[in-house]
């Protein structure tokens, strides 16, 4: 198995200079999760607390969840330009974003339940996460290497915010349009049928070390429409009706 510094020293390398590498096989999802750190500790994404934006996700409630955090020079405001980022691929999730109103820690964190989650967004927006890999393999890497990978993520497009209002998200409506691909819709297809659904064990995750998620802190909570294929000089819309929209130039 690679050691947690030799897969630190893979993915720097494939951020310094654009190249993917062939994955590493790692040991379980806390050495995963020890190199996510290690990288954005590295890279300065952080400063002494937890990162600003991040992203949770999983197939279903029944899953088991993984999460990361998003680099700072990735995310971006709606429309935005991605013509210059150095991506291997482009993978198109539409998603829907949600930021925190007050701060959590482990304590709070550890007893929260749905409905508690629910009370603690103020806001939300369309979100548009492009999916990259810098793992030679992208999608058939290894699991591990994957979640050590940010989730496999490339880029994260934020929309207008808008109040959190609870409604009924099996009826939530959501199309994208990917260049000149006909517009795929969707109807409460996430695969949580709640995207709040993901803020209890988000939260656990980020606070159990003992830090405490500042408010504002915004997590986007997984895809509405599977991952679509994009390429580079395609234009990506999403819409959820009720909510907003978020565009971006790739």
């Amino acid at each position: 198995m690679t050691r947690i510094e030799d897969a630190v020293a893979l993915l720097l390398e494939a951020r310094r200079t654009g190249k993917a590498v062939a994955a590493p096989e790692l040991a379980d999802a806390a050495t995963a999760y020890a190199v996510q750190e290690a990288v954005a500790r590295a890279s300065g994404w952080t400063g002494d607390g937890p990162a600003q934006h991040w992203k949770s996700g999983g197939p279903s409630r029944e899953a088991v969840l993984a999460h990361a955090p998003l680099p700072p020079p990735g995310v971006w405001t709606s429309p935005a330009d991605a013509r210059a980022w150095p991506f291997h691929r482009r993978g198109i999730e539409a998603e829907v974003a949600l930021r925190l109103r007050e701060a959590v820690d482990a304590s709070r964190a550890e007893r929260l339940d749905l409905a508690g989650a629910r009370g603690l967004v103020d806001a939300m927006c369309v979100s548009i996460e492009i999916v990259d890999s810098r793992w030679s393999a992208g999608p058939a890497a290894p699991a591990l290497a994957r979640l050590a990978d940010l989730q496999s993520h490339g880029a994260l497009v934020l929309g207008a915010w808008a109040p959190f209002v609870a409604r009924d998200w099996t009826l939530q409506d959501c199309r994208v349009r990917i260049g000149t691909q006909p517009v795929q819709a969707f109807r409460g297809s996430h695969s949580m049928a709640d995207p709040v659904f993901v803020l209890p064990a988000w939260l656990r995750h980020v606070t159990r070390l003992g830090a405490v998620v500042p408010a504002g802190t915004v997590v986007t909570t997984g895809t509405w429409c599977g991952l679509l294929p994009a390429q580079a000089g395609d234009e990506v819309e999403v819409q959820f009706d009720g909510i907003g929209t978020a565009r971006v130039q790739l």
